[in-house]
């Protein structure tokens, strides 16, 4: 009878809308917990949906506050030439876009400038995320190949991020810089329900949320130069500036520390970081590396590679399990699974061009090496950086 009036309602018109929600992350929540589908078993339900939510909030924070920023160094470095008593170009390459390089801006030297991305996440640990196959809670008998009664949910989630950079070398061995993001972020999702062939809308939500994100400042200090080897340690802090409630950020500080480690003999360079978040909406460990090249004066090209340990992501899956009152019958919920941390890794391809004076514009795609979190089939982004 449950299931007979829970028909009519929704034949009548009545699915549940989000429209009474307050912000992106109600939305969320929203659409992973509004359930129809009787397992006879509320608290496991309610324990499986809050894990679920809580797994997609984070995997969104997790590459909207907490990704490496653009890189603080400029395109152009400068050292002072003991033997002429002049300041000279330290590199001949514009250097990467996200792995750090070793070498500083040098003392006066200031840079400021821009990136913007876009991507729009398809996948959830490789489960398809826009298309409405992501079963969220279903019942199976035992006996048949698939489930009589499922909710699915499909959910488009978009980010647009402009990140406003300056940087500025206090000494020829210490520069500080700060990063602020503008973040855009659109969720547009529908929970379905299907009884034995018939789909039926059960709920649906959509938001958009625009504003700062968590502004970090940031600072490196070049601790060896010899020859074309330098190594550094950096240091970031990530203030909880954004809003956390439509997972603009975190709504609490994180500090990033980064060892780093570049040898640029010439036209080539390759560069090694090697750091730790503590804070923020999870701890975690980073490894990165690049190789860039010169191929004339004005182009660079790069390609990089980064890792990221992050503690507190757990990874998705399907929990299975008796049904308490039908015999026969098993009941499959979308849940987090698993204690330990998940581990994300990105490729990264790009160019850099100096298009005049000390104006440099660039753009590169970065793809996912692992179906893990929250990915994108590729994120582009477009910089530009004028050294003065």
């Amino acid at each position: 009878m449950r299931r007979v009036g829970r028909l009519v309602l929704v034949i009548l018109g009545f699915a549940a809308p989000a429209a009474a929600q307050q912000s992106v992350g109600d939305i969320v929540n929203f659409l992973v917990t509004n359930q129809s589908v009787q397992t006879s078993d509320a608290q496991r339900d309610r324990a499986a949906a809050d894990a679920a939510g809580d797994t997609i909030v984070r995997a969104l924070l997790v590459n909207l506050t907490s990704s490496p920023l653009a890189s603080s160094s400029s395109g152009f470095l400068y050292k002072l030439n003991p033997r002429l008593g002049t300041v000279e170009r330290a590199t001949q390459s514009f250097g990467t876009f996200f792995v750090e390089r070793a070498q500083t801006a040098g003392k006066g030297r200031a840079s400021i400038g821009l990136s913007a991305d876009s991507a729009t996440f398809d996948r959830l640990d490789g489960l398809h995320l826009k298309d409405g196959t992501l079963v969220t809670v279903a019942n199976q008998f035992r006996d048949e190949a698939a489930p009589f009664e499922t909710e699915s949910l499909a959910l488009k989630v978009t980010s647009r991020t402009m990140t406003l950079l300056g940087t500025v070398g206090l000494t020829d061995r210490l520069e500080i810089g700060a990063a602020v993001p503008i973040v855009e972020l659109t969720i547009n999702g529908n929970r379905n329900t299907l009884y034995r062939g018939q789909a039926i809308l059960q709920a649906s939500g959509e938001g958009t949320a625009q504003g700062v994100g968590d502004v970090a400042i940031r600072g490196k200090y070049m601790l060896y130069s010899g020859g074309p080897t330098a190594v550094a340690a950096g240091a970031e802090v990530r203030l909880p500036t954004g809003d956390e409630s439509n997972l603009l950020g975190t709504g609490t500080a994180a500090f990033r520390f980064t060892g780093i480690v570049s040898y640029e003999p010439g036209s080539f360079g390759l560069h090694g970081n090697a750091g730790i978040v503590r804070g923020g909406v999870s701890d975690e460990e980073t490894f990165a590396g690049a190789g860039s090249y010169a191929v004339n004066p004005r182009v660079t090209v790069s390609g990089e590679l980064f890792v990221r340990r992050v503690a507190e992501l757990r990874e998705i899956g399907f929990l299975r399990q008796p049904h308490p009152t039908i015999a026969g019958v098993d009941t499959i919920r979308l849940s987090a699974i698993g204690d330990s941390g998940t581990t994300i890794a990105n490729a990264m391809a790009g160019i850099k061009w100096n298009v005049g004076t000390t104006l440099v514009i660039g753009g590169h795609v970065a793809i996912p090496l692992r179906s893990r979190g929250l990915t994108a089939p590729f994120i582009p982004t477009v910089a530009l950086e004028f050294g003065f």
